[in-house]
């Protein structure tokens, strides 16, 4: 990791301090890090105006899991992984092994979460395991990070979706108009657009219109009833996964498997750093099986159907990724692929098709055709699983009780099933893909990594809990493996990555100590006050006046450079240090208030 993230490190360290602090035996916040007794966990299905319909089986289970994983990293990221970019070298043919150490890199996780479904089988993935083994204060970390993954990251999808429509609705003669389909600051890079597009007082009107409306529609499906919507999820994963057997099968019709041999060769064009850079890429396309868990309080036995239903769609969905990646580098060699994309902005697998029959326009439509089905079927699966993360958080009582509320008719979370769909499409709208992606990726590896950690601690906090399925070889070796895995993968991300990651988890660390910590279910268990006291509000505050300077401040300098920054009167950069100063001052203050009346 580059030098500069060594400052969110440092704020991060300033955090640890604002939440918990030891005096003479006297703990300032009480129970913080206090779990939630599985039985009580467990205790919570029998509350009926409370629970949710169990109507899924191990065949839905894996049909959502196989929805969420194959999508928008098969049809999209599998270029970019191939042929390398500004930013990273490429696998060229060896994609295949690149896919398939990421999935080694992915069943560390996807057994940690199978133990942890199956013994925990109730909605709220990562956040309720974490609730069982690391405390309230990691379990709300962990429910405000996964926002990142599931809503941050449909935000994406969304974006990637009304792309591939659009390229499916021209193919077959509609043109819809950009200003109409795009983001502003993505507008701003192509010639002409901004001026195109109708102006209200001088003001351009661009906005992703495609994006919002099928955010519109999947929150619809998802509010009229969960079985509904598995079946809905089922036929979109066989449309695709008939249109990934159709560009296998024409791709060997127009390419003998002769030629493809001869393109694979150099297999490792840029040596193993790019089949390591490549296995990057794509592992984002596999974070879709953990999505499977957050269905757990709907899954008629989850003690059987959620094992089988996260490690059967791992399965499947590996052996897809490496026939497709063996075929798409057999298609097109490694040179031609890198000159292609360095000035196209195309779908990769309608591209190869292109390269080799680029009359063929009818198949080259049919697989654009599945590109979109598969993005449909992630933004449901993943639309799916926030609202249920805010029911199982508002059930504890760290969100409002509106979280938690039940429609009366389709027994869904509807309440935040609709908040999830307004967000997501408000910002799938306006935004860029490329400002989602990285607060995506940093968000999941975060949660993948503590459920890894949950498994050993859990061993032995729990020994005689028992456990349907479990990991195998011990509480240590595949555990922490995994977790080690997920940490080497963060450690390498880009330092704003880093830096928007901690401003986030102050932002959420501001709402826990302004509500959560008060009105939780467990605090009153150890005497808790019931409204937040002044103290806190004020260290609150200055939690998100730190993560406002985090996020303001150039995450590109060092403590020198923002240090010469400051002294040569950069107004961005004294506004951002200043607001974290000030945030640090006033959750001080807030600390010796706070620990004077304790």
């Amino acid at each position: 990791m580059p030098n500069s993230a060594s400052i969110p490190s440092a704020v991060g360290a300033i955090a640890s301090t604002v939440i918990y602090i030891h005096s003479g035996g006297d703990t300032l916040l009480r129970g913080i890090f206090r779990t939630k007794n599985l039985d009580d966990i467990l205790a919570a299905l029998g509350d009926e105006t409370h629970s949710l319909k169990r109507t899924l089986g191990a065949l839905n289970v894996t049909l959502l899991g196989i929805g969420a994983i194959i999508g928008a990293g098969i049809f999209a990221t599998v270029g970019t992984a191939a042929a390398g970019d500004a930013a990273r070298p490429g696998a060229g043919p060896s994609l295949m092994l690149s896919f398939c150490i990421t999935a080694i890199v992915c069943a560390f996780t996807a057994l940690c979460y199978a133990e942890m479904a199956a013994m925990v089988p109730i909605s709220g993935s990562a956040y309720t395991y974490s609730y069982a083994t690391l405390g309230e204060l990691v379990a709300w970390i962990i429910g405000w990070d996964l926002i990142l993954e599931y809503a941050i990251g449909n935000v994406a999808v969304a974006i990637s979706w009304a792309n591939y429509f659009r390229s499916l609705l021209e193919s077959i003669g509609i043109d819809i108009p950009q200003w109409l389909s795009t983001d502003f600051r993505t507008a701003r890079k192509i010639p002409g657009l901004i001026e195109s597009a109708p102006h209200i007082l001088g003001v351009p009107i661009v906005f992703n219109l495609l994006a919002f409306g099928i955010v519109t529609l999947i929150t619809i499906v998802l509010v009229w009833g969960i079985k509904e919507s598995a079946q809905f999820n089922a036929v979109m994963v066989g449309i695709k996964i008939l249109v990934l057997l159709f560009f296998i099968v024409i791709a060997l019709y127009f390419v003998s498997p002769a030629k493809m041999v001869t393109n694979w060769h150099p297999f490792m064009p840029n040596g193993f750093s790019g089949t390591l850079a490549g296995a990057a890429v794509v592992f984002f396309a596999y974070i879709g099986f953990d999505a499977v868990s957050t269905v757990a309080e709907e899954t008629k036995n989850p003690a059987r159907d959620l094992p089988i239903g996260i490690i059967a769609s791992l399965i499947i969905c590996t052996f897809f990724y490496v026939v497709v990646a063996a075929v798409f580098t057999g298609l097109i060699p490694y040179s031609e692929l890198v000159r292609r994309l360095a000035t196209e902005q195309a779908e990769p697998l309608t591209m190869a098709l292109q390269h080799v029959a680029p009359n063929a326009n009818w198949a080259t439509g049919i697989v654009a055709f599945g590109s979109v089905v598969a993005h449909t079927a992630v933004l449901l699966v993943f639309q799916l699983g926030q609202p249920r993360i805010f029911f199982s958080m508002a059930r504890d009582g760290l969100l409002p009780p509106v979280f938690a509320k039940v429609h009366p008719k389709f027994k869904t979370p509807h309440v935040t099933t609709i908040l999830t769909g307004v967000v997501v499409g408000g910002f799938s709208a306006v935004m860029s893909i490329d400002e989602m992606v990285d607060l995506t990726n940093i968000g999941t590896l975060f949660a993948f990594m503590l459920v890894c950690v949950g498994i050993t601690i859990l061993r032995y906090k729990e020994p005689t809990r028992h456990r349907p399925f479990k990991v195998p070889f011990g509480p240590w070796i595949l555990p922490i493996a995994g977790a080690v895995s997920c940490l080497f993968l963060m450690y390498y991300l880009p330092p704003t990555s880093w830096w928007r990651f901690i401003a986030w988890l102050m932002i959420g660390l501001s709402v826990y100590l302004s509500y959560g910590y008060a009105k939780s279910e467990l605090g009153r268990k150890v005497d808790r006050p019931r409204t937040t006291p002044g103290w806190l509000m004020l260290t609150g505050l200055g939690s998100f006046l730190i993560a406002v300077g985090i996020l303001a401040i150039p995450h590109h300098a060092s403590l020198s450079e923002l240090s010469a920054e400051m002294s040569d009167g950069n107004s961005r950069t004294i506004l951002s240090v200043g607001s974290i100063g000030v945030g640090v001052l006033l959750c001080i203050i807030g600390m010796i208030v706070g620990k004077s009346k304790d």
